[in-house]
Parts: structure tokens; sequence; C-alpha cells
């Protein structure tokens, strides 16, 4: 059985980067050679074989030919007369079309090696307009790689604006989007998977409310002001410097929402929600979106608001039984602060404020308080209580 190390695995050791999983190609082999020397088949597109010990997924070497639209419009040939460069040309990029022999001879037929030395993300062949799921990996791999310097090939630029202006963006599943998405938003610069997308054109299909940001100057008086797309970039690269998880990141990117109209919340929130839905947004992701859309801007002025006011603000934010959603959006809004106009050393204080409040409420044993209310004085009781202690506080520090 001729067997090889393929793709990221080989890619990651060339550039002595950890890789999470192996994958292998198999070739001169069948379906039925395989079930009978132990391997469990898995998937229906293409063969693919579970090792019967490590559990490493072991794949027939395949061909590809386009015969509908969309990423899965492929007829997939694996047989034996499938070589090993073959299945390599059917690959993304040269980086990721490496192999490597189990005694540890690289074969490159499409000099991977000398595209890592010049640190290029660049296309096999033009078959690579095929798959428009291409382009997000792509702007995927430079979100990730350029860290280490990569950029992405001029000539693989103009394909994947071939990609976008042929249509079958709109033909990917909202579920492959979204996890190409969380990805490139988890990497090492989700900035940069932003700003390829935008540059390509492929943006305003697949997140079009953020697309129309970069015509939309945060300060429309002024001829040297950012746009709201360029203040969204930062405050993705911020968020990554915060060391700040998904739902944070994902609160981050949707901040500036619909500002190209004012500062319309309503607007923001609607928009936010619709974009949610589209792609199928997790629930951890929209719960720090929500929060960052409805109540950032009242973060921003927590310390000119009256007892009354900071307590519905903080009454809002569920804080008691969800403190770790509260740090996200904590975080998501230094991300975004910081990229803003605004003094992110008062911002803050205004962060500050709020954990201290909320502190000092959730100190309080309410079991004890509560012995001598009756169910109907016990809800105006705990309002009037915590409206004590904001009012006490409010005055101890005026």
């Amino acid at each position: 059985m001729k067997v090889y190390l393929v793709g990221g695995a080989v890619r990651d050791k060339l550039l002595g980067m950890p890789s999470k999983d192996n994958d292998w190609v198999v070739v001169g082999e069948s379906s039925k050679s395989m079930l009978s020397a132990g391997f469990d088949q898995v998937g229906t597109e293409f063969p693919v074989f579970l090792h019967p010990i490590t559990k490493e997924e072991y794949a027939l070497a395949r061909t590809e030919r386009k015969s509908g639209r969309g990423y899965k419009g492929f007829e997939v040939i694996a047989d034996k007369s499938v070589s090993l460069e073959d299945d390599l040309s059917r690959r993304d990029l040269t980086i990721n079309a490496i192999a490597e022999t189990p005694e540890g001879i690289i074969i490159d037929p499409f000099d991977g090696q000398g595209d890592l030395k010049r640190k290029l993300l660049r296309h096999i062949s033009d078959a690579f307009v095929e798959d428009p799921l291409r382009v997000l990996r792509v702007a995927k791999f430079a979100a990730r790689l350029e860290p280490l310097g990569f950029s992405v090939a001029n000539e693989t630029k103009l394909l994947m604006q071939k990609i976008t202006t042929n249509g079958e963006l709109q033909d990917l599943t909202a579920e492959r989007v979204w996890l190409e998405i969380s990805e490139g938003l988890n990497s090492q610069r989700p900035d940069v998977f932003i700003s390829v997308l935008q540059k390509c054109g492929a943006l305003a299909f697949i997140l079009p409310e953020i697309e129309i940001l970069f015509d939309a100057p945060c300060n429309p008086t002024s001829k040297t002001s950012t746009s709201f797309g360029t203040a969204t970039l930062q405050s993705l690269r911020r968020a990554r410097e915060l060391k700040a998880d998904l739902p944070t990141i994902y609160g981050a990117l949707v901040y500036n929402v619909g500002k190209q109209t004012g500062s319309d919340h309503k607007l923001n929130f609607k928009l936010t929600e619709k974009i949610a839905n589209r792609l199928r947004v997790p629930k951890s992701c929209q719960q720090v979106a929500t929060l960052v859309s409805r109540h950032q801007d009242e973060l921003s002025r927590a310390t000119t608001l009256n007892a009354k006011e900071l307590l519905q603000f903080i009454d809002s934010l569920d804080a008691k039984r969800r403190p770790d959603r509260l740090e996200k959006f904590f975080l998501a809004c230094k991300a975004n602060v910081t990229s803003s106009e605004n003094d992110p050393d008062s911002f803050l204080t205004q962060i500050e404020l709020i954990r201290v409040l909320i502190k000092k409420i959730n100190d309080i044993n309410w079991k004890t308080l509560l012995v001598d209310q009756n169910d109907t004085n016990r809800e105006v009781f705990i309002t009037a209580k915590k409206l004590s202690i904001v009012s006490d506080h409010i005055a101890q520090h005026a």
C-alpha cells in the first residue's frame, strides 16, 4: 500500500508549525482492498477510511471534474489509476499540494516549497475558479499566515475576483460559509481575513452589511476620516491582541453595522439579527453581538447616568446569571473603543464602575434580607435595595 502524508500536515511541518491532524492519501488501492485491510469507510462523497488503530483519515487518491454549480458540483473519480500527482493537482494552493513519503521524502510537483520560501499563497491551476469555497479558504490562510509574512499572489487575487463575479459564492451553504468565517475570525489576523474578502469583492456577497461600511466615513465632515470598514478592521485586530475568543471577536465585527446611515441602534440590532439568521450564527456569538449592539454606547456613558438609569442598565446585562458573557461584552467594547476616537482610559473607568456595582449587588445576602418580606413586597424591596446601593456609590464618588 502506497501511503503519503499530504496537505496541511506537510505544509505546517515545513513551516515549523504545529498541525492538528494528519491527512493521508493512498495510491493504487480500491475501496474493497482498504476494507479488506481492516479500514472503516466513512463519508459518502468520496472514499475516505479510518485507520483501524490510529483512526486517522486515509483517502483514496482522486481527481475531480466540474459537473455543476457550487463547491459540491463535482464528479469524483477515485480508482487505482489515479496518481499522487493527479490527486495533488486538484488542491487549491501550491503550499497545500506537497506530499511526504513514510521515509520522509518530499514530493512537490508544483513548487510549494518555493512558495513557502517566497511566502506566497498561489493557486495551482486555472481550475482554482471551479470551487467558490476557495475564496474563503485563501482569505483564511492569509489571515493565519500573515504573521509569517505571507500574502496572496497577484494572479491568485485575479482568479478570486473572477469567482466573485461569476456568482457561485451564492451557492455556498450558510453552514459552510459560517464555518469558514468562524475559522477566519479565530485566526491570528481576523482583520486580514475580512480585508482579503473585501478587496476581491467577495465580502459584498458574504457579509454585505460589513462591505458597505468601507464607503462610509466615520466623520463625514472630515476629508481624512477613516471609514467604518477600516474602523471594524482595527477593532478585529485589537480584539485578537486582547486574546479574545470567537464570540467576542464576532461582537467586534458587527459593532459598526448600519452606521453608514448614522447612529441608529435599532438598525444596528436589526442588521445584526439579519446576519445571524442568514448565516445561522451560534447563540454564543449572537448573544455577545446583541449586548454590543444594544449597550456599548450606553456603557460609554455609564458615569453620566443617574442611579435609576444605572440600575436599569445593570439589570439589562443579566450579569448575575451570565458573568462570562458579560466579560466577553466588556472585551469586545474595549476592542471597539480602542479603534475609535473615544478615550480608552475613560472607557475603562466606565467598565470598572459597572463591575464594582455588580459585585456590590451580588454580594448582598438576599436570603437573609428577604426573610420578613412577603411575595407581594419582595420585588419592590429588591429593587429599592439595589437602587440604594447604586445611589450610595454615586454619592461616595461624586
